[in-house]
């Protein structure tokens, strides 16, 4: 269990506002209602949003109704960089220790190399990514991810940059079962998808230079991993 006090961001008030909800720790939250907390007196937006990033980095339901943050237009020191490592992604998807997620993993490295064209390239630890793309957020700070990209983990399965293409909630409201957190896609059963659907998602995410992007959990993901945050936050497989 994860006490909210070790949660990065998060202040006194914040967590006396709901100690007295009689919530302490992180996994509580999963899944929660974001507005019915936000209006608790001394909970504020920014600490919430915290906590709501938590509960993806730890691989749990993010809460629901989320507000995010207003952007600021404050610049930072230095800019983040992030770097594809040199893993080899069929390997890694090899030595998962999931059977269902191994066969899930090579489909998707089919589906994904069949749609834009490119090789898969390791992102950090956990994540199979395709292309490039440099963002930059209002706030100055910069860096580089992958332009679409996926991670089988065992709770569910992480679909990045796929909200950033022309259409995409039409398309998503076609696709089948799953769940959206900012610019990310969960999908728990892979064959319950329209594999059609799918792939214009991919296709149309491939061509966009969309900023929804810069507010995905990839790039927050990158972020803490070059920051070198501690391996609890770490990765975003939600349990659906």
């Amino acid at each position: 269990m994860t006490a909210l006090t070790e949660i990065k961001g998060t202040g006194a008030p914040l967590h006396r506002a709901l100690a007295e909800q009689g919530i302490t720790e992180l996994e509580q939250l999963a899944g929660a209602d974001f507005q019915k907390l936000l209006a608790l007196h001394g909970v504020g937006l920014k600490g919430l949003n915290r906590i709501n990033d938590a509960l993806g980095e730890k691989g749990l339901e993010p809460m629901s109704g989320v507000v995010a943050p207003k952007a600021t237009t404050r610049t930072v020191e230095a800019d983040v960089k992030t770097k594809p490592t040199g893993q080899s992604a069929e390997e890694w998807i090899e030595s998962l220790p999931w059977p269902r997620r191994v066969e899930q993993g090579k489909e998707l490295l089919e589906i994904f190399r069949e749609v834009t064209g490119a090789e898969p390239v390791m992102w950090g630890e956990s994540i199979v990514g395709y292309g490039h793309f440099h963002y930059r957020y209002e706030t100055g700070r910069e860096g580089d991810t992958a332009q679409v990209a996926f991670s089988p983990r065992k709770a569910a399965i992480s679909l990045y940059g796929l909200q950033s293409g022309d259409g995409a909630e039409g398309l998503l409201d076609r696709l089948g079962p799953h769940k959206r957190s900012v610019s990310c896609v969960y999908v728990t059963k892979l064959d319950q998808v329209d594999h059609d659907v799918l792939r214009e998602l991919i296709a149309r995410a491939w061509v966009s230079d969309s900023v929804c992007r810069t507010t995905c959990s990839f790039v927050r993901w990158h972020e803490a991993e070059t920051r070198k945050t501690p391996s609890r936050y770490r990765g975003w497989p939600p349990k659906l």
